[in-house]
């Protein structure tokens, strides 16, 4: 957030304003002239709420062959998907040579009618 040009004095009188209920942030910012959610900082700080700052989002490489600090059942997950695959893989390979050697479609033809 930017510096306010606002001294300390005319932040508490803003503050009060609000604390007595009658006017909405918004209303607050245009009649001062002060972002609304500067005052809202303001508004939090001065109840002693806790302010968080949102932090950039850092964009994450998508390499999967980088594997991060995971827990282990994941890792154990990850495991058995890349078993899986490799089973599903091994069986197309077998169901194409069953084919060619055998002169026989395995494979169901999708579309057609019975």
């Amino acid at each position: 957030m930017r510096k306010s040009t606002k001294t300390i004095q005319e932040q508490e009188a803003i503050i009060a304003e609000y604390l007595t209920g009658e006017l909405s942030f918004r209303k607050l910012g245009s009649k001062h002239s002060v972002d609304f959610r500067l005052i809202h900082y303001w508004v939090s700080q001065f109840q002693g709420k806790i302010v968080r700052k949102k932090k950039p989002k850092e964009k994450k490489q998508a390499d999967p062959t980088v594997q991060e600090n995971l827990p282990t059942d994941v890792k154990q997950l990850q495991e058995e998907l890349r078993k899986a695959k490799l089973h599903n893989k091994l069986l197309n390979a077998m169901i194409d040579i069953a084919e060619e050697q055998l002169n026989i479609d395995i494979r169901k033809k999708s579309g057609t009618k019975q």
